[in-house]
């Protein structure tokens, strides 16, 4: 059978589409707002006229170059390409800011292909165990889950605990927009319409990490401020980020784990391992000041959840996130059904599409290594010039989502928060993490509550679920009782 995979993977034309698929994944993935989902979907009736490897290998292209593609603006513009690349920016932009950004790209490439690598082998070995412990998530294990996520608020506030949770609620409230999901009601929507239906995270994300630091870029257009992006000749090498091995093995691990619970995402992974990596870290006072560690723990996350979220996928015909749900159109147009008979009915189809995975992983390195001098570029680019066209790419990458004149001028609204909320020195990062977690811990919240008839205890009676909850306990306590730790031992 081995031979057959191979004979049937290796082919010019899975090769090309492999490469096709990646460069503009990567493209758009560098683009604010323009997600790989939304990649995926365009070149869906692409796949149609395709046999079913090369359409799929198209479309796993796409999925992996975007989540890595997001880092590249992350890191020379402070603007991430996508909600993935989030993390990244916190301290990817204050190393291009020191002169290293061609470092800081090069980690997030080597990182990047560690994490997607690292999730193909445990897709090719672990699939099925995986999948079926995914599968015991219900309402609670999910609360649970997204509980611990919150707590990431706490040791990523800055100096002042009390401005990361007051951000970290207004990030929650903003989830809670809408109609609420139980009851019908109309939550914070003013009367407004469109509002009704949520608001979507992309728009957000693009208010506060592009247009906030666009303001900025335009408002020290004409002075001299020191911190203009200079990237400096460097010499890199794939080796150099294998310095970080526990950081890179526990955030692939990490990675996988959420990848592999449907629902949750590269971007929640990316935070849980920037967060893990702090607490452990020898220096974590150098995180959000240009920490390399801290680029190595979210980009290998958030690139190991490509591989993880095939496993609810291709076991249970479960959707890990939006762009596998993507995928799995594509199956069925291709007359693929997803589930437990796939690998007894067409086993060499799914070990081709597995070790394809690592080849679009290996190219995306290659890629990466060819272009990297090319992506600096953009820093060169004046800002006379690049605030207007910045500003262009944001508007028409909230517009796009869902072709909305209001995400648009949402998106606006948030900017000329977040640039006055920095002014005030308040921390953006938990209020992204409130907007990202909020809707999963509330639904999740109230769902278990209505299955155990109001029953609080439901959050204990389940292992895992138990478990989550009493290490977000420690999580919360652990900066206090440190801080309390080291203050009796300098005494």
């Amino acid at each position: 059978m081995y031979l057959e995979v191979l004979s049937s993977l290796f082919t010019l034309e899975n090769l090309l589409w492999i490469n096709v698929g990646l460069a503009g994944g990567i493209v758009v993935g560098a683009l604010p707002g323009l997600t790989g989902t939304m990649a995926m979907a365009l070149l869906l009736p692409l796949t149609y006229g395709l046999a079913s490897i090369p359409g799929v290998m198209l479309l796993l292209g796409v999925y992996c170059g975007s989540i890595y593609g997001g880092s590249i603006t992350a890191i020379l513009i402070n603007t991430p390409g996508t909600p993935a690349s989030a993390a990244t920016s916190l301290d990817g932009y204050p190393m291009a800011q020191k002169g290293h950004g061609l470092k800081a790209l090069h980690d997030a490439l080597a990182a990047s292909t560690i994490g997607g690598l690292f999730s193909c082998i445990v897709l090719i070995f672990a699939a099925p165990p995986i999948a079926s412990f995914a599968l015991r998530f219900g309402p609670s294990e999910y609360f649970a889950l997204s509980l611990f996520g919150l707590t990431i608020i706490a040791s990523v506030g800055g100096k002042s605990q009390i401005k990361g949770l007051l951000m970290g609620f207004v990030g929650l409230l903003i989830s809670c927009i809408g109609i609420d999901p139980m009851d019908g009601v109309s939550r914070f929507t003013f009367g407004i319409n469109r509002m009704a239906g949520g608001i979507d995270t992309i728009p957000v994300l693009i208010g506060l990490f592009a247009i906030t630091e666009i303001m900025a870029k335009a408002r020290d257009m004409n002075k001299d401020t020191g911190k203009a992006v200079k990237v400096e000749k460097e010499k890199v090498s794939f080796l150099d980020v294998l310095k970080y091995k526990m950081v890179l093995l526990k955030s692939s691990i990490l990675g996988v784990f959420i990848g592999a619970v449907p629902g949750t995402g590269a971007a929640i992974s990316s935070f849980l391992a920037y967060n893990e990596a702090k607490r452990t870290s020898k220096h974590p006072e150098e995180y959000g000041h240009g920490s390399e560690e801290a680029v190595v723990a979210s980009e290998t996350a958030n690139n190991a959840v490509t591989g993880a979220t095939l496993i609810p996928l291709l076991t249970l015909g479960i959707p890990g996130d939006t762009n596998t749900a993507v995928l799995l159109g594509a199956l069925t147009m291709q007359g693929i059904a997803a589930g437990p008979q796939l690998f007894t009915q067409h086993s060499e189809w799914v070990y081709t599409i597995m070790l394809g995975l690592i080849i679009v992983n290996i190219f995306m390195y290659l890629q990466g290594r060819a272009f990297i001098r090319g992506f600096v570029n953009i820093t060169r680019v004046p800002t006379s010039t690049l605030v207007p066209i910045l500003v262009v790419l944001c508007v028409i990458g909230a517009f796009a989502i869902d072709y909305s004149a209001f995400n648009a001028i949402f998106m606006v609204g948030v900017g000329i928060f977040g640039y006055f909320m920095i002014k005030l020195d308040m921390p953006m990062t938990p209020m992204v993490i409130g907007l990202v977690l909020g809707k999963l811990c509330e639904s999740n919240l109230r769902r278990a509550l209505i299955v155990s008839k109001g029953n609080w205890g439901t959050f204990f009676t389940s292992p895992i679920s138990c478990f989550f909850i009493l290490l977000s306990v420690f999580m919360l306590l652990f900066p206090y009782v440190k801080k309390k730790l080291a203050a009796r031992k300098a005494a």
